[in-house]
């Protein structure tokens, strides 16, 4: 409920009244009960709320009756994370990917949206044809942008694949900073890049993913992304409209997994990331967890090695600066001991090539 109360503020809103209750199972009709929604409708009344968030995703059929039932706005935890990604989108790529996910979303919500889509109406051309109802006219127009958006999205898609073999031409390491929203990713990526990139004490302040070439002491040159944040439920409209984005976590030789080691619910957060790590297929990239906001916590900087001597844990400030070094000392030893991508995609191709009866070795 906590994260709850952080996305609506996110959002621009303001939190008036909490209730919270429990159901073995949803309710068809309004999800939390006929009894529930009376006790809703009291608490707007009394607070002269505008809008009811709700804290799980619901059914376009459950969103209009709790509308009808409670006289307001209602938004499910989905509808309210697009609506931060579309505020926070400052890119074109972001935008679109936002209006991607957004038209995804709200496509399965078209017949609840206006009264008149049911009606019949002849014409021509964008009008819609003979006896084409509203509803199938606002799909088809939805259908014709999403191809629009997916064309100008693939084209994204390339660019960025052609700066990623540029990037990879030299042998540097590429590492992306993931985890989850609001655990400092951003901060961190400044202290280590000297960048000055968007960072805030809010969710997800960045969408954009940040590249930058640095270079360090007794490793040479690194690359370094800063990505997008991961929450809880992420919705699959946005992993999916922000595929091309996560690509940079996908190629990547290491995963640097900030966690903000003064949340009480930090494990937690850090199942929730590893989900959409799998998700996107990026779970097989080696990962090193580096617990971020240490000066909130008792913890000391420094390094944490598993039973084999390797990187388990850095423990760091970026605010402070505290464990930085450690953690410059952590990106010279992966440099010495992670092979990078690009060195494991050109020996696959090698085999794949020796193995082939049609290839003859040339001196």
């Amino acid at each position: 409920m906590e994260e709850l109360h952080l996305l609506v503020s996110s959002a621009g809103g303001e939190v008036c009244a909490t209730i919270t209750g429990s159901r073995k199972a949803p309710d068809a009709k309004y999800f939390i009960g006929s009894g529930k929604a009376e006790e809703v409708k009291l608490e707007v009344e009394m607070h002269h709320a505008d809008m009811v968030v709700f804290n799980h995703s619901l059914s376009a059929a459950q969103q209009r009756n709790l509308e009808e039932k409670l006289g307001v706005s209602v938004m499910d935890r989905t509808g309210l994370i697009l609506d931060i990604f579309s505020q926070r989108a400052v890119s074109h790529e972001g935008k679109l990917q936002v209006e991607m996910a957004k038209l995804d979303y709200f496509s399965s919500r078209l017949a609840g949206l206006w009264t008149h889509l049911e009606r019949q109406r002849g014409g021509i051309g964008v009008r819609g044809g003979m006896g084409e109802s509203q509803l199938e006219i606002d799909q088809r127009l939805i259908g014709d942008r999403r191809r629009s958006l997916q064309a100008a999205l693939d084209k994204f898609q390339r660019q960025s694949q052609t700066q990623r073999r540029a990037r990879t031409k030299g042998s540097r390491l590429n590492i992306a900073l993931v985890g989850y929203t609001n655990a400092g990713k951003s901060t961190l990526f400044n202290h280590l890049t000297s960048a000055t990139a968007y960072a805030a004490d809010q969710l997800f302040a960045t969408l954009d993913t940040t590249t930058r070439k640095v270079y360090v002491e007794g490793a040479g040159q690194v690359v370094i992304s800063d990505t997008v944040g991961f929450i809880r439920e992420l919705p699959h409209q946005l992993v999916a409209a922000f595929r091309a984005t996560l690509e940079e976590t996908v190629h990547a030789d290491v995963l640097l997994h900030v966690v903000d080691a003064a949340s009480d619910v930090r494990l937690d957060q850090i199942d929730e990331v590893n989900k959409v790590l799998k998700e996107i297929e990026a779970d097989n990239v080696h990962q090193v967890l580096v617990w971020n906001k240490i000066d909130l916590t008792a913890h000391e900087a420094g390094i944490e090695r598993d039973e084999h001597g390797r990187i388990a844990r850095i423990y760091v400030s970026a605010k402070t600066g505290a464990g930085m070094t450690d953690l410059r000392e952590a990106l010279v030893e992966l440099v010495e001991t992670q092979t990078p991508q690009w060195q494991k995609d050109k020996k696959k191709i090698e085999d794949d090539w020796s193995d082939d009866p049609r290839f003859r070795q040339v001196d």
